[in-house]
């Protein structure tokens, strides 16, 4: 498994133009810190549109879904820092979504990240089991692929904290669907194929189907934690 754990928070935003380069600063130098910082969370990652809207996707990994959901991750949540405050109120186009990992194959992590934010139309298991067996392990395999994560939605996107009143209304996914490559052109050879919107239909999925291929900008893990200094 390429993810690190069991538990994604996947969020996609925009930014108001004339707040971008903060937005970047701070999300480098205060919040992606520290939140790996907080307990179960291993990594974050930020990624810029190359084709996809809104023009930023970001996650998070974590251990355990209980990492995603425990009193430390909450009291973040409404303990914003003043320099959260001043950013996240002019975010634009907000989604994020609380996830258990359902499936997941691969090794490694992709400087590209194809996201697709989808619903079912089929039970729960019947099609975890079509996607792993039609789309995420035939995928995996495909030449320029290094990983391809199913993910679950759960209640808990829902919950409301101070930062989601200062950055207002957020929708969230039923599934998500990622798929890492090394180069874009991976990505564009399997959206005619296995990842494309008929190949997931055909697995249960609904046809109301959000996707984007996203560049990667940062990363930090808990294990980098604490090696530098911030400016």
């Amino acid at each position: 498994m390429t993810l690190l754990g069991q538990a994604v928070v996947a969020i996609w935003n925009g930014i108001k133009p004339e707040l971008e380069d903060e937005f970047l600063n701070w999300h480098v130098h205060e919040h992606i810190p520290d939140r790996v910082a907080l307990p179960g969370f291993q990594r974050g990652r930020r990624y810029m549109s190359i084709d996809g809207s809104p023009r930023f996707f970001n996650f998070y990994e974590a251990e355990t879904l209980g990492d995603v959901t425990s009193d430390a991750y909450m009291a973040a949540l409404n303990q914003p820092t003043p320099w959260t405050g001043r950013v996240m109120r002019h975010f634009t186009q907000m989604s994020r979504t609380v996830c258990g990992v359902a499936a997941s194959a691969g090794c490694g992590a992709g400087i590209v990240i194809e996201t697709m934010r989808l619903s079912s139309r089929v039970e729960r298991d019947g099609f975890v089991a079509a996607m792993i067996r039609n789309v995420i392990e035939p995928a995996a395999a495909r030449q320029g692929i290094v990983g391809v994560h199913l993910l679950e939605g759960q209640a808990a996107s829902h919950a409301e904290t101070a930062e989601t009143r200062l950055r207002g209304a957020s929708e969230s996914a039923e599934w998500i669907l990622l798929v890492e490559a090394v180069r874009m052109e991976a990505i564009t050879d399997l959206r005619g194929s296995l990842i494309g919107d008929h190949a997931v239909i055909a697995c249960g999925a609904g046809t109301a189907i959000s996707r984007g291929a996203y560049g990667l900008q940062f990363a930090l893990s808990r294990a980098e934690l604490g090696r530098g200094s911030r400016p």
